[in-house]
């Protein structure tokens, strides 16, 4: 086997610094993590996280873009699928159970988004990962819409909402605010959202197809 060049054992030290960080804060949350903790777990010296990361602060961000990579890809392949849409739109619903309410996930992000309070490198780092996270439902929500035939026009024209901006920014902010509450008590329902999902897909829908549209959400007069 040929020797690794010096960059690629540099990102092979981050690669395992940061899921030995993952485990760590998922497991055990992020004030109660150190980074010594973190080096000794994967096999490397404090001084080698602080030279891939910098600091605890950007770790976690590290940790947090990396799981919402992992998480918004998950979701964007059930919703652009080659299946139909009511099933795809089950396999979304399915995986929203499944996912709201993640533990160690949800507390993470809580636990960071409370520390940020004072502190505005956090609150920062908070509002760029929220705005990526948002930019994923938008680009999952613009494919969809593609394939149904719905133009932002059409969108911006209909009693529904002004663009897929908003309705990602409704749907994650609801997603957060269900995940808190499951992850404190997880017999909270997560169907009141897993329909309404399923109701915006059909919506788009038929926007896509307005001769299809029941009156009620019929498009806007001009």
């Amino acid at each position: 086997m040929p020797r690794l060049t010096r960059a690629q054992r540099q990102e092979q030290t981050r690669a395992e610094l940061l899921e030995a960080a993952r485990l760590r804060f998922l497991s055990f949350g992020y004030a109660a993590t150190s980074l010594e903790d973190i080096a000794d777990d994967a096999g490397f010296s404090k001084g080698a996280v602080y030279s891939n990361f910098g600091s605890k602060p950007n770790l976690c961000r590290d940790v947090l873009e990396l799981i919402h990579r992992e998480k918004f890809a998950e979701m964007a392949e059930l919703a652009t699928s080659d299946a139909e849409l009511d099933d795809r739109v089950v396999a979304v619903s399915a995986w929203l159970e499944r996912t709201a309410g993640d533990v160690g996930w949800t507390m993470l992000e809580l636990e960071f988004a409370v520390l940020s309070r004072n502190n505005p490198e956090l609150a920062e780092m908070i509002t760029t990962l929220r705005n990526d996270a948002a930019r994923m439902v938008v680009d999952v929500l613009q494919s969809m819409s593609a394939e149904l035939g719905l133009t932002e026009a059409q969108l911006e024209n209909s009693a529904v909402a002004a663009s897929l901006d908003d309705l990602a920014n409704l749907l994650l902010s609801a997603g957060i605010g269900l995940g808190i509450q499951r992850a404190i008590d997880p017999s909270v329902p997560a169907r009141p959202f897993t329909d309404a999902f399923g109701h915006l897909v059909k919506l788009l829908a038929a926007l896509g197809s307005p001769n299809e549209m029941p009156k009620e959400i019929g498009l806007a007069a001009d």
